[in-house]
């Protein structure tokens, strides 16, 4: 999981993932996040495109197949919530791929921030529409980061 939360909110974050995980769920790092605070880094000063990293996403398999084609969205471009929909195979399903694009569970490696309304604005995003604003720029070389 990597989302955008305020440090309050944390600990009943973790709490929240302990209750619906079967798995042993705490706060503390391994090696797959120190590789991704790696690549992060990379990514925000403009030297990474792409991640390569072990992902596993649990959801439903819709959610899956939507968090999938997701990760097709080359750095810099964007998809409409249509796009995305004609991707997986279901024009019809733009709202559930909207949905489905929201409870995206890591965030920024799982590109969600790439997907717009079809008129080209910017839509929501749970991380806060400043933050896709921010992310697109950057991807498009038109923001820097002051790190």
């Amino acid at each position: 999981m990597l989302e955008f939360s305020d440090a309050a909110s944390v600990d009943q974050r973790i709490d929240e993932l302990r209750r619906s995980s079967a798995g042993n769920v705490r706060a503390g790092s391994n090696a797959i996040l120190e590789e991704l605070w790696r690549q992060l880094d990379q990514y925000f000063r403009g030297e990474r495109l792409e991640f390569a990293l072990p992902l596993a996403y649990p959801g439903s398999e819709f959610q899956q197949q939507v968090w999938s084609a997701l990760q097709e969205i080359r750095y810099g471009e964007t998809w409409s919530y249509l796009d995305l929909a004609r991707r997986i195979g279901d024009v019809g399903a733009t709202r559930a791929v909207g949905a489905a694009n929201g409870a995206n569970p890591i965030a920024i490696v799982i590109p969600c921030h790439r997907v717009v309304n079809a008129n080209g604005d910017l839509g929501g995003y749970g991380g806060g529409l400043w933050r896709k604003r921010i992310l697109l720029d950057l991807e498009r070389g038109q923001a820097r980061l002051p790190f």
